[in-house]
């Protein structure tokens, strides 16, 4: 197969910043994406309705005059969350998810969750009202190694929290283990599971192998190679427990080439090139379009976009830059360290 039409996908995780970020990072996702699940840990944190109105105004302000995006807006969950208003955010359309950090877990988490008896209102106001909460699915604790951190957090809050509130809907967001996968899939209709381009890519080997790589440092942090076949044989499988969430997440060179720097990978720019190529390898392109396109449309509740989208695969290299050239500074490009031959035509 050289040519695949597949409906237009969607991103369910992405990281769009604001500012000069926002404007530099958003025509790249809008080029391939028609919606997207927009992450809330800004500075400060997206943790009302009116903070999501207005963030919403920034982003379609910031979109390129002639091009088509949806951001479907998600409010921080905090322990000071007040149910009603996400009752009405969600009521009115505006809000999609809830997005659950554990205090301290990655980028920009200091204001998430540390005692989850304080948020149990919230969750049982999106249970009644059938209301997804997205989870970055790690513990903090100190004692436990971070590679560790998503296999204990199932057992430790996940399980725990859904049997507390059965009827409550989750995601859970960028899968990087075997344990993941297996609890994903035996989870009913009520739980979904993200999985980025980067984890399909690459193992903790690509961060720390000849040298500390930063541009692949990303939290949940890569895991062995047989986490990364684990996530690949659960994208390309068809399973509509599976969707693309690319967890797109743009930092400069300054702020990742540094002492303490910043985990992402900025993969907005390549990804259904990449995913393509991940697919084909496995021998499953024919599955393409429901990873990327159709299961989060049906885990959201959400029809599947009318437009398509073509990817050709040529003999030429697809010529994607090394960076992006933002007001903000340069951001690298996510390198999967292969010869790309599938463009999004």
């Amino acid at each position: 197969m050289t040519t695949l039409t597949i409906k237009r996908p969607d991103d369910w995780h992405l990281h769009l910043r604001d500012g000069d970020m926002l404007k530099g990072v958003l025509p790249y996702s809008a080029k391939d994406f028609a919606r997207a699940i927009i992450m809330p840990n800004l500075v400060p944190p997206v943790v009302t309705t009116s903070d999501a109105k207005a963030y919403r105004e920034r982003i379609m302000s910031a979109l390129p005059e002639g091009m088509s995006f949806e951001p479907l807006m998600v409010l921080y969950l905090t322990e000071d969350t007040d149910p009603a208003d996400v009752e009405a955010g969600f009521k009115s359309g505006l809000i999609t998810s809830l997005k659950l950090y554990p205090a301290g877990a990655t980028t920009n988490s200091q204001s998430g969750v540390r005692d989850f008896d304080k948020v149990q209102g919230v969750l049982e106001k999106m249970a009644e009202i059938g209301m997804p909460l997205c989870m970055h699915g790690e513990v903090t604790d100190g004692d436990i190694d971070i590679f560790d951190r998503e296999a204990v957090f199932i057992d430790r809050v996940l399980d725990p929290l859904r049997k507390r509130n059965p009827e409550l809907r989750v995601v859970m967001e960028h899968l990087t283990t075997k344990q993941g996968v297996d609890y994903a899939r035996s989870g009913g209709d009520n739980l979904g599971a993200t999985i980025t381009t980067h984890h399909l890519i690459i193992n903790r080997n690509a961060i720390l192998a000849g040298g500390i790589k930063p541009h692949y440092y990303c939290l949940p942090v890569a895991k062995r190679e047989e986490h990364r076949l684990a996530l690949r044989e659960a994208a390309t499988s068809g399973d509509p427990t599976f969707f693309i969430g690319t967890d797109s997440a743009p930092h400069t060179d300054e702020l990742k080439e540094h002492a303490c720097g910043c985990a992402g990978c900025f993969t907005a720019i390549n990804t259904m090139s990449l995913l393509a190529h991940v697919f084909e390898e496995e021998g499953k392109l024919e599955n393409l379009e429901a990873f990327a396109s159709l299961n989060g449309p049906q885990f959201y509740g959400l029809e599947p976009n009318n437009e398509t989208m073509t990817l050709v695969k040529q003999d030429a290299v697809v010529d994607y830059p090394a960076k992006i050239e933002t007001v903000a500074g340069p951001v690298t490009v996510f390198d999967p360290m292969f010869d790309v031959k599938w463009a999004v035509q």
